[in-house]
């Protein structure tokens, strides 16, 4: 899904976490760089994680959930969270552990990236509806 990521993840590897209401995350897609572990769950966050949204991901509900989950990647050490929205203007959302509270927006034709989390390291957006 990421075109030029070497180390994307799927939903088939979970990342396990230390969180008091979560124990891990299987991101739509993810970058990382931490201690391997064969064919088992990841022992750590992701330093990038991408969430797509479905169907069920939209409304005043559903956005105290997006909100959740991303507050919970950061807490648990993820640089960086994409916010996908291919029904939006704006297709990309890039959270950054640094300024959580004001995301960087990436439209089509524009190249979202993932920086500091994955380095030199840009997508264009336009390859999402591919």
């Amino acid at each position: 899904m990421l075109a030029g990521m070497e180390a994307v993840r799927t939903p088939i590897t979970p990342f396990l976490v230390q969180l008091p209401h979560r124990k891990s995350f299987s991101p739509d897609a993810a970058y990382y760089t931490g201690p391997r572990a064969g064919l088992k769950f990841l022992p750590q966050a992701p330093d990038f994680a991408a969430e797509v949204r479905s169907e069920g991901d939209y409304g005043p509900g559903a956005e105290r959930e997006m909100a959740k989950k991303r507050t919970d990647y950061l807490a648990a050490g993820t640089k960086v969270v994409w916010d996908v929205d291919l029904e939006s203007e704006d297709v990309v959302r890039v959270y950054r552990a640094s300024s959580p509270e004001t995301p960087t927006i990436y439209r089509r034709g524009e190249l979202a990236e993932a920086e500091p989390a994955v380095p030199g390291w840009k997508m264009p957006v336009d390859e999402l509806f591919e």
